[in-house]
Order: C-alpha cells, then structure tokens, then sequence
C-alpha cells in the first residue's frame, strides 16, 4: 500500500501525540484536517528544497496555526495568527520545550498569512507558511506528485466545499476584531463575507495622521478614493 514519504510522516513522539489530542478536542473537523494537511505539505515543500527541518516543531507549527479562529481561544484585539502563536507558546511551555524552539514555532504561525518573508527565514517558519499555501491558495501545486496529493487527502480528508468552508471559518474568526485585518489577507475575507466591513486605508492613515507637515490638515485626506475606504 502506497504511504507517505516516512520524512513527511507525522513524528511519533509524546510531544506529537499530546498536539494532536489538543487540536482535536479545541478544532473543528475542518480546522483539524487542514492543518494535518498543511503539516504534510509543508514537510514535503521541505523535502523538494532539501531543507533540513525538524518534524516536531514543524508539526507544532501546522497544528496550531489556525487555533486563533477558534471562540475559545481568540482575544478581543489580537490578529488570529498572534493567537494562534501565543497558545502554541502555552502548550510547547507546558511540554518543557526549549523557549528558542518555542519562539520559532510562535513565529511561524504568527507570519503564516504574511506573504514573502517566511521563506527567507528558518525553515519551520518557511515551511509553516508553504504548506498553508499549497493546501488553502494551491501554490506550487504541481510540484506535489499526484499520489503525495491523493494519500494526503485520503489521511485527512478535504471536503468538496473546503474552499467556501474555510473562508467562512476565516471570517467567523475574525469578524468580531475587523481592525486586526489592516495590512493583511484577512481583510479580503471581510470584504467578502461581512457587508458592513470598512477597510482601513494606509494612505489615508498617513495623509490623515496628526503630524502637520504637509498641506494636508490632520484627519483629512485628499484622495477621495480613500475616504470612501
């Protein structure tokens, strides 16, 4: 029988059981099987850049990253991703993990919906971020050969309504906090899903800040454009 690539398992360590258990009894079906996901893929990604990578923090890393979206464990004020990170850091502390491999998994979840950067760092922070990619956006979805593709879904199955579904879970898990959505992917999922959602515009932040050196008279801003922002 066909199985994934032992590199790109799941590691079977008591630390790796104890997450799994977490996540399962604080998410959804569909939080839970995404992430799994996102564990393999990320692993994978892993293995084509030939990246060396420790599977634990990387399971972490997956498995906690969508935690924020969750009503018992999201803040009034926090972006979801901060969230997510700081239960991660309660949980991996608890277990007597090392407090510099607890930050690398913090910062992997907290930057996993920043594009551009966490490739440029530790490769639990980049891999974190690739498997979320391929499994939520399908980037690089041909570099994962169609049978990676096929035993990682028959393992954790991906509905044929994921798309429309974990859009809703995004804006459910951020709708009570639109301000954490500035300068993030969150706040197209708003503006999707939530009618009386304002985005907040950067321009318009500057040009309409308190500082007085400019013609522009604080707390106004002279593209129209943004005002209706």
């Amino acid at each position: 029988m066909p199985m994934i690539d032992p590199a790109a398992a799941i590691p079977d360590s008591k630390l790796a059981r104890a997450i799994t258990e977490f996540v399962r009894d604080n998410e959804t079906d569909l939080l839970f099987n995404h992430s799994s996901r996102v564990y393999h893929f990320g692993a994978l990604a892993g293995l084509h850049r030939g990246l060396l990578f420790d599977r634990e923090l990387l399971y972490a890393g997956a498995m906690f990253h969508d935690l924020g979206l969750m009503p018992d464990h999201a803040s009034p004020q926090e972006r979801f991703e901060v969230d997510g990170a700081n239960g991660a850091r309660a949980f991996l502390r608890e277990h007597s993990v090392p407090e510099e491999d607890v930050y690398t998994v913090w910062t992997a979840i907290a930057l996993h919906t920043t594009p551009g950067i966490p490739v440029h760092m530790h490769p639990v922070v980049a891999l974190v971020t690739a498997g979320v990619e391929m499994d939520v956006l399908g980037l690089a979805y041909d570099e994962f050969s169609t049978e990676d593709r096929k035993l990682i879904v028959a393992a954790h199955p991906r509905a044929e309504s994921f798309k429309e579904n974990i859009i809703d879970a995004f804006a459910n898990g951020t709708k009570h906090k639109p301000l954490t959505t500035f300068g993030n992917v969150k706040a197209d999922v708003l503006a999707l899903k939530d009618p009386e959602y304002k985005r907040l515009n950067f321009c318009s932040i500057i040009l309409g800040s308190a500082w007085n050196d400019s013609n522009v008279q604080a707390g106004t801003c002279r593209n129209p454009a943004h005002n209706h922002a």
